[in-house]
């Protein structure tokens, strides 16, 4: 499983030979100006939730890819309207795609569209690959949900926001890597925008002071798993 980090909260997974984005928000991101969105691959697209900084360019890559976006079934519906293929899902549920099984999980936040529309309630997404789970968090807040997961899925890794104000602080994902009963962190949502800017020398050494290992990867920076 390779992961590639394209800044704020937005992902490319390669598993079981497919090409996943997850929450693909590039071309609003003056960061990310060095990724080209029309050269990305994909097959899926994972959407956490609804906000502007998590689907902006989610019709842009479906259009030019034919990918299947997975999400709630309102955000699902709202693209299912539009022409584009798309796979519903809701809290607690999962299915198995063709890359692995996806369960749709709880997350503490909000979730509307830029016009509006209603996004349901957001998720994150465990991710059970043929030789390794992941658990992708989306915003959230920490919560005792996550103590949840590591009872039916053993992680290799979970992605966790770190970036305060919008959701949990780096000394709430510590706790939450303690739920998750996992200590290889890959940390997204920071530094974005003014808001949710931190001091990376510090969350660092905070996760490595109890005994794991937080990783900050730059935008178009990659891990294999």
């Amino acid at each position: 499983m390779k992961i590639t980090y394209y800044g704020h909260a937005s992902l490319g997974i390669e598993v079981g030979g497919k090409n996943i984005i997850v929450d693909p928000f590039i071309t609003g991101n003056p960061k990310a100006a060095g990724i080209d969105i029309n050269s990305l691959k994909a097959d899926y697209i994972l959407v956490t939730h609804a906000h502007g900084d998590h689907v902006l360019d989610v019709e842009t890559i479906a259009k030019n890819t034919n990918a299947v976006i997975v999400s709630n079934a309102e955000i699902a519906t709202y693209y299912g309207s539009k022409g584009f293929n798309s796979h519903p899902m809701n809290h607690g549920g999962s299915w198995k795609f063709d890359f692995g099984r996806v369960k749709y999980v709880n997350a503490i936040h909000s979730s509307s569209f830029p016009d509006g529309t209603y996004g349901g309630n957001p998720g994150g997404f465990v991710i059970e690959g043929e030789h390794k789970n992941i658990y992708i968090a989306g915003d959230t807040a920490l919560t005792y949900d996550m103590k949840l997961i590591p009872l039916r899925t053993e992680l290799d890794l979970v992605i966790l926001p770190i970036g305060d104000n919008f959701t949990m602080d780096v000394e709430d994902a510590i706790i939450a890597s303690d739920f998750l009963e996992c200590d290889k962190i890959l940390g997204y949502h920071f530094d974005t925008f003014g808001y949710i800017e931190i001091n990376h020398e510090e969350a660092i050494r905070k996760f490595f002071d109890k005994g794991k290992d937080l990783m900050l990867l730059e935008i178009g920076e990659s891990i294999e798993l």
